[in-house]
């Protein structure tokens, strides 16, 4: 099997919920999707998806991936997608860093890879634990009682985590109004439930601390990606009551083995599209297993080919050190294929289907922004 040629789409993906408000004043009403379609010498096809939480994020933006891909996808033309290690080289090899450019090739390498061999990626990446996954809310920064009803609204919906946003959206950081949004958002919590408390890096260690000594004992949470350096961050860890997981900061391995070296978290997000893809996805998961840090598998947003990603690479993760999956596919309204995950138990599984297991509307994609063919 050879990749006989490439396509790449650019497919809006709207906010689900109006305006998404993150710490800092960020701001974000729509989405750009990188959507590529890799097409093997004997007319198999795979698909894969970038799409970057606008440019003030991490580093990565729609209009680099779309360059990235660019770079990349001519290098690709007859190799074998079913090798996918040696596809990351060649990537990694031909182009420094830019990995939502590189998320979207690997992840079709891996549906590609699933359907030549007749099985599901999931089971490629090293098998199902066969236990469902719990979904996980954004909830983005808003009126402490309004942050409140999004988490109900959520918990009537199935949904067993909630990742809680907090920050300035002003320039100026409010410790009293992010206590009262953490205490408004926890306020019903139910048996099992995991929360996250998100500040995407938006809050210096005083900050942090003036934040904590406004909230009650017992509240149980943790807090994830507090501050934006890793200075900040680990002068925070010695003085918090809160298990801390990176997001931000963890991008790579190399930045896993450091959190690991200097004790600095307790687990990671791990992201597909910020990771690089499946595959860099896969080393970090079994990085962060080794060192016993907790998971949630999540993607900066997306459709439902970015979810499928997330649902494979999650039913991977021991359930001990799962704590839930993001559904993607809440936060945008444009659907872009059909995605048949087994409802069960509270969370979903991904379907015993060869690759990812998603039946694409191509109708929505419009026409290549670009292709390359042998």
């Amino acid at each position: 099997m050879k990749i006989d040629s490439i396509d790449l789409f650019d497919v809006p993906l709207p906010y689900s919920g109006g305006t998404y408000v993150l710490s800092g004043g960020r701001a974000y009403v729509q989405f750009e999707a990188s959507i590529v379609r890799i097409t093997a010498d004997d007319g198999t096809v795979g698909w894969g998806e970038s799409t970057p939480f606008g440019p003030t994020y991490v580093a990565a933006h729609a209009k680099g991936a779309t360059a990235g891909i660019e770079e990349l996808a001519p290098l690709l033309l007859g190799r074998d997608p079913r090798q996918v290690d040696r596809i990351t080289d060649q990537m990694d090899a031909s182009l420094l860093g830019h990995n939502h450019a590189k998320a979207p090739l690997d992840i079709a390498c891996w549906d590609l890879f699933g359907k030549a061999v007749g099985m599901p990626v999931c089971e490629l990446l090293g098998g199902s634990f066969a236990v469902p996954l719990p979904y996980m809310s954004s909830i983005h920064i808003g009126d402490p009682e309004e942050m409140r009803a999004r988490v109900a609204a959520h918990r009537q919906r199935g949904y067993r985590g909630h990742s809680i946003k907090i920050g300035a959206v002003d320039g100026r950081v409010e410790p009293e109004l992010d206590a009262e949004r953490i205490r408004a958002s926890l306020a019903d919590r139910l048996p099992g439930e995991f929360f996250l408390v998100d500040a995407n890096t938006g809050l210096s260690p005083e900050e942090a601390l003036r934040i904590f000594a406004l909230l009650p004992d017992g509240l149980d949470f943790v807090l994830e990606s507090p501050c934006a350096t890793w200075r900040e961050t680990a002068s925070l860890r010695n003085r918090c009551s809160y298990p801390i997981i990176l997001d931000e900061l963890a991008v790579d391995a190399s930045d896993l083995v450091d959190t690991i070296r200097d004790d600095i978290a307790d687990g990671i997000g791990l992201k597909v599209t910020p990771a690089g893809g499946l595959t860099p996805g896969r080393r970090q998961r079994d990085i962060a297993v080794a060192a016993g840090l907790t998971l949630s598998v999540q993607d900066t947003v997306g459709s439902d080919l970015a979810f499928a990603a997330i649902t494979h690479l999650g039913a991977t993760v021991p359930p001990r050190l799962l704590r839930c999956i993001l559904k993607t596919t809440d936060m945008v309204t444009q659907r872009t294929g059909d995605f048949p995950a087994v409802e069960a138990g509270g969370g979903i599984l991904p379907p015993e289907l060869p690759g990812l297991g998603i039946d694409m509307d191509e109708s929505v994609l419009g026409e290549p922004i670009g292709t390359w063919a042998r």
